[in-house]
């Protein structure tokens, strides 16, 4: 079978990155547990994904990435994912950011090619710092805290940034903030990690994703040069999605915690198959409540996998995608995620609550699906207002 890397591209021309992801995941899941019990950052994985090739999956060809598009690249997520959805995570938003600039005409050519050579190149992660403690998420309205104050010389920026997955190893900051012009716009400045006036103070303490380093990152009247500015607006004009950074973000989304159930489905079939109570005398396996719930689960998970692939192939091949089609794909895998370790969790009692087992950690992990921009409300209340013509 040929597995499709980017439109008009093959594996018979490519290495197979999605084995590669399957041989690393194994060392990733052998680890997870104890990242996620120390809140400690999963540096090794890193070290595998830049030696494996993987790092610079999303950047153009051209550029001397691999050239992936959403379909491949969420391949790959789902296997991270199910092995240690943290360091996915991190990785995810850094094949957004390079999708996003292969594709948009407001990144500076200059910056983009300089961030995709360093993909390749090294270990040279990029993320959006966009959430801040008193706006919240960007998505929900609202100006930025975080100033941006023109001078002759360059920008300097101040501000506070929370939720910054991947902190403990970017390279690359995207910073959303606002000039402190008359009349503010509002946009992305590219920041080195690292420069004096930054800093991370380690904040993650989570339920979930526990290895993810979503620490916040402090800038103090930080320097950076003029060109810094990547795309910067009048604050009317974002109100236009980016419809490759909305799509590519809810399919990678979806494609982490459906690999998150998945860890929980294989360890329930396990358990169920060796789990013999004396007063049954056999496997629970054997119980038609126990194949009636896995059934369920399974259709979840086919249900899942259609989506995921379907709409990821759909923006490959360049189908108009709406905000609106992008956000139900999150919100039902997400939920439908959800729901399958809480199936498990049902068919297996203390077990399953217990941190000498993967399923309690599987379900604190699921359930920080639910939490990731769009939030449910937003996307019913979106397509509820659109059925209703308002």
């Amino acid at each position: 079978m040929v597995t499709s890397i980017a439109k008009g591209r093959t594996a018979h021309s490519e290495p197979d990155y999605v084995a590669r992801a399957a041989t690393l995941a194994t060392s990733f899941a052998a680890r997870a547990a104890e990242h996620d019990r120390t809140g400690s950052f999963p540096f090794e994985n890193f070290r595998g994904l830049s030696e494996a090739g993987l790092l610079s999956l999303t950047v153009p060809g051209a550029h001397g990435g691999a050239g992936a598009g959403a379909r491949y690249a969420a391949r790959v997520l789902g296997i991270l994912g199910k092995a240690d959805p943290s360091t996915a995570l991190v990785l995810s938003m850094h094949y957004i950011n390079h999708l996003v600039m292969a594709r948009s005409p407001t990144w500076p050519a200059r910056l983009s090619r300089k961030l995709a050579r360093e993909s390749v190149e090294g270990i040279a992660l990029i993320n959006a710092l966009r959430v801040e403690p008193e706006l919240g998420s960007p998505a929900r309205g609202g100006l930025p805290a975080t100033i941006a104050r023109r001078t002759e010389t360059g920008w300097r920026l101040s501000g506070h940034k929370i939720y910054s997955t991947g902190s403990p190893i970017l390279k690359w900051y995207l910073v959303w903030a606002r000039t402190d012009e008359a009349e503010p716009r509002v946009g992305q400045f590219l920041v080195p990690a690292g420069l004096p006036g930054t800093r991370i103070v380690e904040t993650w303490d989570h339920h979930g994703l526990r290895a993810s380093g979503s620490h916040d990152v402090i800038f103090d009247d930080v320097v950076i040069p003029l060109d810094a500015e990547v795309d910067v607006r009048k604050p009317a004009d974002w109100r236009t999605l980016d419809v490759t950074q909305a799509t590519v973000h809810t399919v990678f989304v979806a494609a982490i915690y459906d690999g998150v159930a998945r860890a929980a489905r294989d360890w329930l079939i396990t358990f169920l198959k060796q789990r013999v109570p004396a007063s049954l005398g056999a496997p629970l396996a054997t119980l038609a409540r126990a194949q009636e719930i896995l059934g369920a689960i399974e259709a979840r998970l086919a249900v899942n996998a259609r989506l995921i692939d379907t709409f990821a192939r759909d923006f490959d091949d360049g189908f108009e995608l709406s905000a609106g089609e992008s956000n139900v794909i999150k919100l039902t895998v997400t939920n439908n995620a959800a729901a399958v370790v809480e199936d498990a969790l049902s068919l297996t009692g203390n077990h399953g609550l217990s941190r000498a087992n993967p399923l309690e950690r599987h379900y604190r992990d699921v359930l920080c699906g639910r939490v990731h921009t769009p939030q449910d409300d937003s996307t019913r209340i979106g397509l509820g207002r659109l059925a209703l013509g308002l």
